[in-house]
């Protein structure tokens, strides 16, 4: 396996987020304009947050959310290229993480289920710790 194969699941995460960005986007700019308001008067902090139904609110807490957990998974990523650890169980691993982010964001930019979001976060946000948890004991070990 060569080390470079780390960096698809890190470029997919990339893309993930950047499809999110664009998807709020499109629902922000739809309710905006179905206000038949000045985007002036939602220039106040939180008032688009305020007014914001699930739809439009969602997409954004899920770019948000984006910016969490992943962000540790793009350090471990490059953490382990640099020190030429990459095998076949950390690229399994990150592959892992970039599918249970993927299908939290369609759940939460979509319906929105609770609890199944909850779960596909969880076991995304687990394969992280994974990742980490490994990459010390080799450290340290």
């Amino acid at each position: 396996m060569t080390q470079d194969a780390i960096f698809g699941p890190f470029f997919a995460t990339v893309f993930l987020t950047l499809l999110v960005w664009v998807y709020m986007y499109i629902r922000r700019i739809s309710f905006i304009t179905s206000l038949k308001t000045r985007p002036q008067d939602l220039a106040a902090p939180g008032t688009l947050a305020q007014i914001s139904p699930p739809n439009v609110s969602n997409p954004s807490d899920n770019l948000k959310n984006l910016f969490e957990i992943p962000v540790l998974f793009y350090a471990l990523v490059l953490y382990v290229f640099i020190t030429k650890q990459v095998d076949a169980v950390y690229v399994n691993a990150a592959w892992v993480f970039v599918v249970f982010r993927t299908l939290h964001s369609i759940v939460h930019c979509t319906f929105n289920l609770i609890m199944l979001r909850f779960y596909l976060y969880l076991f995304a946000t687990l394969t992280v710790w994974f990742i980490a948890i490994r990459a010390a004991l080799v450290h340290f070990i």
